[in-house]
């Protein structure tokens, strides 16, 4: 391990002073991104990460080669109906993105997707779009929007070549290859192209980042003089639209973190005055999904009005306001997530007892009929059904140990036919390994379920402390799925136990739980986790110095609190892209997304409740001197705007500043996501096990 010392920020103190409170902030002047003094430190941050991290270069040749070793390279999707092709895609051994891809139907009655062999082509095939060829030359690649119209003529895609996440949308004629002139910038992700054909419908962002505006886009026509279909001005709300299966309707979109609303165009009348399905009403969500119904348009509504886990309603698409069906009685504990309609029947998503469930909705009677899974942890959900009236439904599953699985359910039947299992190379048997979930207490008397996997050689977990990777989120009511990961049994053969604490702030025992960790409750995220890695020392699983958690974006928050909370209680902390300075962000309405925030973590501009809450907890401002801290490894990108670069890069100066081993390592071009392209991301998940492994003592393993 190199002697080199950590670069130094300068300190440059800046006084934040609310509700006559005052911090005294030394390292804010890092956010002034185009100063050549913040590149420089962040460059001197990469070397410095890399010197002190360059013995484990052979780990990380090692763990990439792990990766690349169980993938297949060369690979197809399981195509999708759509019209008259079937739409799938390609990757290629070697090549860094995708390569989109479709070949005609056999008949008008084929409903059963082609069997597709690696490094073959298909009759037909048509290459609608390679991603390696859009990505030539530059260093950002990713796609937000890709479409292909309803008659198979047109397809248009969105291009992002910056990790900014506003996208340039183009539009190709199919049978042609010309890309027509109709150049589309800085959209958000998205865009859709009307069931016609005629028109393309996109949002854009505001100052901060917040999608805030529909246009509708004439193809053929400049993009000046493009119509504004709706606007939000509250910067509370986020604006989306898309058009529903049926083809009915432009749904637009309007939603907080609390609060939603939608509005409806025909999809024939573009240019007409869209109509409000129930206006907005502050705390209730809902979101309705079109189908015919004895010959009427009814809209089936998922809501929370009076309805903690949501029930579900149908009314008269043309008086949604008017009579309302109770279709799904609300039911503690069974979390209504969603339902698709089709022509012929719908499908309800749901969470219970902590799993995600799927049924089948029985128009004429309301009946719910669930498709049962035997593995005791399992993640599912409907996957790629663009048809109206199809006679299969595509579902993906997948868990700790099964690799991601691809099925059609046939509705008629109740048979399951297995379309394609990830393929897992070099002889990967799901019997090595086992999975199950614990729960431990926390202390006001929650009960907090852990999801354990694991490899089975190295002896049932609880038997003989084993190091252990304790991954957490814990909010905006995103619920960790037990799936599976290739990346993972690099750890897991290694003999590392991998972990799943489902704090409160998350969705996974219903919206209760996520009330229960928000606002000014949030302190139960961070003391979930801290409760979870307890259980997991005291019950024999592990012990602090074979102990690593790790969370990311606002798990990252929850990384920095913990570190301040318990450091004695980790060996390691790996942060990625980590909201750590969570209180300067949320005081500042002009920057990315601020205000739509407001709802989910409370208004500390206006609120000096909400002030001292968050200031007791933000990870930046409390980190202390005296304490011994876990070594520390902050990820974050240049360009990412919904976590900014200079929240990891001001804690980890701080960090240093009380003597903590932490290392900064910052992508100059990427975004939130981190790098783009496949390799480079292995790469870059390489280098963070590697980092892992070796705080855990398995690093030689």
């Amino acid at each position: 391990m190199t002697d080199s010392l950590p670069p130094v920020a300068d300190r440059r103190p800046t006084d934040r002073v609310h509700h006559g409170d005052t911090f005294s902030d030394p390292y804010e002047w890092l956010r002034a991104k185009d100063d050549p003094a913040v590149r420089n430190h962040l460059e001197a941050e990469n070397a410095y990460t890399d010197s002190r991290t360059a013995h484990l270069a052979g780990l990380r040749d090692r763990i990439f080669d792990e990766i690349k070793g169980r993938t297949k390279e060369t690979d197809l999707s399981v195509p999708t109906r759509r019209g008259q092709w079937w739409y799938y895609g390609r990757t290629l051994e070697g090549k860094q993105y995708g390569i989109q891809c479709r070949a005609p139907l056999a008949s008008p009655d084929d409903w059963t997707p082609p069997e597709l062999t690696p490094g073959e082509l298909v009759d037909g095939e048509q290459v609608l779009l390679d991603g390696n060829d859009e990505a030539d030359g530059q260093e950002f690649f990713s796609l937000g929007s890709f479409e292909v119209s309803t008659d198979g003529t047109l397809l248009l895609y969105g291009v992002d070549l910056e990790g900014d996440e506003r996208y340039t949308v183009r539009l190709r004629d199919l049978a042609t290859g010309e890309t027509l002139p109709d150049t589309i910038e800085n959209t958000s992700s998205g865009a859709t192209l009307s069931p016609d054909g005629r028109f393309v419908v996109y949002t854009t962002v505001d100052d901060a980042w917040r999608p805030d505006t529909v246009w509708l886009h004439e193809i053929g026509t400049p993009v000046a003089g493009d119509a504004q279909l709706f606007h939000e001005p509250d910067e509370r709300y986020w604006v989306g639209a898309g058009f529903t299966r049926s083809d009915r309707y432009l749904v637009i979109g309007v939603g907080s973190s609390v609060t939603s609303e939608e509005w409806l165009l025909d999809a024939d009348d573009l240019r007409g005055e869209p109509r409000v399905v129930w206006p907005r009403k502050e705390g209730v969500e809902y979101d309705s999904s079109h189908t015919v119904v004895g010959g009427e348009d009814v809209l089936y509504i998922l809501h929370n009005d009076d309805a903690l886990d949501f029930e579900l309603v149908r009314v008269a698409a043309s008086d949604p306001a008017g009579p309302r069906d109770v279709v799904l009685a609300h039911e503690p504990g069974r979390r209504l997530l969603g339902v698709s309609t089709f022509r012929d029947w719908g499908v309800a998503a749901y969470r219970r007892d902590g799993l995600a469930r799927i049924g089948m909705l029985d128009y004429a009677t309301g009946a719910v009929a669930e498709i049962a899974f035997d593995e005791p942890l399992y993640s599912v959900g409907t996957a790629g059904n663009p048809e109206w009236a199809p006679p299969l439904l595509r579902l993906g599953y997948g868990s700790f140990v099964t690799p991601s699985t691809i099925s059609d359910y046939d509705v008629a039947t109740g048979e399951l036919l297995l379309r394609k299992q990830q393929p897992v190379l070099g002889g990967y048997d799901p019997a090595d390994y086992g999975q199950e979930r614990v729960w431990a207490d926390a202390a006001d008397g929650t009960r907090i379920p852990i999801s354990l996997v694991w490899r089975r050689s190295f002896g049932e977990p609880g038997a003989t402390p084993r190091p252990v990777h304790l991954y957490g989120y814990g909010s905006y009511e995103h619920s960790i799925e037990p799936g599976f990961s290739v990346a993972r049994l690099s750890a897991l053969d290694r003999g590392v136990v991998f972990a799943i604490a489902h704090v409160r702030g998350g969705g996974e025992m219903g919206r209760q739980w996520y009330e229960d960790g928000k606002l000014l409750a949030k302190r139960n995220t961070f003391t979930d986790f801290v409760d979870a890695a307890r259980h997991l020392v005291s019950h024999g699983y592990t012990t602090p110095s074979r102990l690593v958690a790790e969370g990311g974006s606002a798990g990252g928050l929850l990384m920095g609190a913990v570190a301040n909370l318990a450091p004695e209680l980790f060996a390691g902390i790996l942060a990625d892209v980590p909201f750590v300075d969570a209180l300067t962000t949320i005081l500042d309405p002009s920057l990315p997304l601020t205000v739509i925030e407001w709802d989910e973590w409370g208004d500390p501009l206006h609120d000096a409740e909400v002030y001292a809450y968050m200031k007791s907890y933000s990870p930046y401002e409390n980190v202390s001197s005296g304490v011994r801290y876990p070594r520390i490894l902050a990820v974050t990108s240049f360009n990412d705007t919904r976590v900014l670069y200079v929240e990891p890069a001001k804690w980890v100066a701080r960090l240093r500043e009380v003597g903590a081993d932490a290392l900064l390592k910052c992508e100059m071009v990427a975004g939130h996501g981190g790098v783009s392209g496949r390799y480079d991301a292995w790469r870059e998940r390489a280098f963070e096990l590697a980092w892992l492994f070796d705080v855990l003592g398995v690093a030689r393993v």
